[in-house]
């Protein structure tokens, strides 16, 4: 983790040049004036308060809001309600922010969002769920989510030997995320022939739906079950809690997002492996990119924070 913060740490926020949305930049070597100039007004809509991996997403902004004083954030909760952060993204539109920025609930349902914000003349940044075909004035911050299955399933493959059966815990159907980090799953699995699904099933992200789908597979499945690769880590730790409660030490399960309760039990040898998704590093960028977007700053419309395999060999590294 220590390398990444150190990246973030040299994110900086500048003025200058017109938006545009070409090839990446050099960094800029100017930092955000504090001259006391009007702030930018900045609204940030979050899917869930009480997602984990959202919260140290909000963390990140915070600290590079933190240390940029013309920099000025509104924080509301979606509560997984497209309606709901609907109507947010209006009132931000309303309030004549000078950038918005969403974590999405629904990536498919996400083009109302960015046409309120769009057609108010206030640039967007999706972070974390990618919406995909953005058009100008729209912008991305996050990781590549088939990455973070295809790194999974690698290390599952060598775990296994190339021979066993495993099962998917995906997380919300409507969710970008959700859908490539399964989609990179089982695009590696094609390599593995002795390597078969069993079961996928969507646990909407949360560690109380793991545990409850991982029950029911110990119970159908019994010592045919040699792994589970969950979406997320939340997930994968209900799974874990599960196969303590049934006296399972075998199953080998992997989770995304390098959680702090994930990178523990990845040290306590209770998580194979975790996939560091670096969740201040992307709430950064997409301070980063809103502010840039806002002051006529040129900004990539994508910016893409790469995952990294985090297992007992390398644990240190993200403590």
């Amino acid at each position: 983790m220590k390398k990444l913060i150190t990246l973030l740490l040299a994110l900086v926020l500048v003025l200058g040049t017109t938006v545009g949305c070409g090839k990446k930049e050099e960094t800029p070597n100017t930092e955000v004036p504090n001259d006391g100039a009007k702030k930018v007004e900045i609204g940030v809509s979050i899917a869930n308060f009480d997602d984990t991996f959202l919260t140290n997403v909000m963390d990140g902004m915070k600290a590079i809001a933190a240390e940029n004083p013309n920099i000025n954030l509104e924080f509301v909760d979606a509560k997984e309600d497209m309606g709901k952060q609907m109507d947010q993204v209006e009132n931000f539109a309303i309030q004549q922010k000078d950038a918005i920025i969403v974590v999405p609930v629904d990536t498919s349902a996400a083009g109302p969002l960015t046409s309120a914000a769009v057609d108010a003349g206030i640039p967007i940044v999706y972070v974390n769920r990618n919406p995909g075909n953005l058009p100008q004035g729209a912008y991305y911050v996050g990781s590549d989510s088939i990455v973070a299955g295809r790194l999974q399933m690698e290390f599952l493959a060598e775990k296994l030997g190339g021979e066993g059966n495993y099962a998917i815990l995906m997380g919300k159907l409507d969710n970008e995320a959700s859908l490539q980090r399964t989609a990179g799953n089982k695009e590696i699995n094609e390599q593995f022939p002795g390597i078969k699904l069993l079961d996928e099933q969507t646990g909407q992200w949360q560690r109380t739906e793991g545990m409850r789908i991982t029950e029911d597979w110990v119970n159908k499945f019994g010592d045919d079950l040699n792994a589970i690769l969950a979406n997320n880590d939340d997930m994968g730790l209900g799974a874990i809690q599960a196969l303590k409660d049934s006296g399972r030490t075998d199953v080998i399960v992997l989770g995304v997002d390098a959680t702090a309760d994930a990178v523990a039990a990845v040290e306590a040898g209770d998580m194979a492996a975790t996939v560091f998704q670096n969740a201040k590093g992307q709430g950064g960028g997409a301070i980063d990119a809103a502010f840039k977007a806002a002051t006529g700053v040129a900004v990539d419309q994508e910016v893409w924070i790469p995952y990294e395999l985090i297992t007992p060999e390398n644990i240190g590294d993200y403590k």
